[in-house]
């Protein structure tokens, strides 16, 4: 296979995008590191410039800013960007599907990465029982719950605002800095096991115990974009459904609901006579390939955007700020 026919493959593309956000976000992290490193050196270490994309990994504290926004109507100011990466990641899948989860999605990429690799080393991935593979496909979906239930139901206005004024809440950042660079043991032994795990299997964390995947595919039912199969073309040789990676019979569906479908083109790119098209309702089989990754990350790039010209974007809080609270991080609860 040439250049030219690599560079004409969906995956190729997609794989560029996936690794490239992925190194954006290490060098967002190394970032935020060297800012963090400043003031816990009592401003030996140079100082460097916060990156709010670092929010992006607040996952559960931007819920807890959401239904802030809901109830009294303003968006909090420490930590902005969350609350609107948050926000950006769910349009992307109410219009174009999980499209996050398998283009930009760092954690995704890696896992990915990982069983490909496992595939190299062992030849072949492997599928639990069918039983056993719906019951763990659950497992993300009651983990979703728990946390809308405790937050979204339970947690109750007076609470929200005191979450939200609390030190915790404004070092809640560099605490998930310290998650990875003072990892516990008991941290580091699940993330073998999961790393384990999944070389053996498809996707181990995304398909069985990602709850921000899970509600990212309860939204991405209401896509117009779906996966489309024109009959008349189809000659059921069944090289979509083996090259899915979510498992999904894509041969036997005229059109793909399943919230386990990521968006991510491999079995279009399979499909060897074009009967197969990410698309809105009422178009060509033909459609082509490009406009569904395009409007994905054109959703992304406005959401970041419109995150900026808004001012939501940026903290409020200053280096003043941060000089006294990063000392105090060690002694920092809920």
């Amino acid at each position: 296979m040439n250049w030219i026919e690599i560079r004409q493959k969906t995956s190729f593309w997609r794989a560029l995008v996936q690794w490239g956000f992925l190194a954006w976000i290490v060098f967002i992290g190394v970032r935020f590191g060297l800012f963090v490193r400043h003031f816990e050196s009592g401003g030996a270490a140079p100082y460097v410039s916060r990156p709010p994309g670092v929010e992006g990994f607040l996952p559960i504290g931007a819920l807890v800013s959401l239904k802030h926004w809901l109830v009294n109507g303003f968006v909090h100011d420490v930590h902005p960007a969350a609350l609107v990466l948050f926000l950006t990641f769910l349009v992307m899948s109410l219009l174009a599907k999980k499209s996050f989860c398998s283009w930009l999605c760092p954690v995704g990429t890696l896992s990915e990465g990982a069983w490909k690799l496992g595939r190299h080393l062992f030849g072949r991935t492997f599928k639990p029982w069918r039983w056993l593979d719906t019951l763990l496909r659950s497992l993300k979906y009651l983990l979703l719950f728990f946390f809308a239930k405790i937050i979204l139901l339970d947690m109750p206005a007076r609470a929200l605002g005191a979450f939200m004024d609390a030190p915790y809440w404004a070092v809640s950042d560099v605490k998930m800095l310290h998650f990875f660079t003072r990892m516990s043991l008991t941290a580091l032994v699940v993330i073998l096991v999961l790393t384990g795990l999944s070389l053996l299997y498809q996707n181990f964390w995304c398909r069985y115990l990602c709850p921000y995947g899970a509600l990212m595919g309860l939204a991405s039912l209401l896509s117009p974009f779906k996966i489309r199969r024109a009959p008349e073309r189809c000659t059921d040789c069944g090289a979509c459904s083996r090259a899915c990676p979510a498992w999904l019979p894509v041969q036997q569906k005229a059109r793909v609901r399943s919230p386990e479908c990521t968006g991510c083109l491999t079995c279009v790119e399979a499909c060897p006579e074009r009967a197969l098209a990410m698309a809105p309702p009422a178009v060509s089989p033909t459609f082509p390939r490009w406009v569904f990754p395009v409007l994905a990350l054109s959703l992304y790039g406005i959401g970041v955007l419109l995150g900026m010209a808004t001012g939501h974007w940026e903290t409020s809080l200053t280096t003043q700020h941060y000089q006294q609270l990063i000392p105090l991080v060690p002694y920092l609860g809920h």
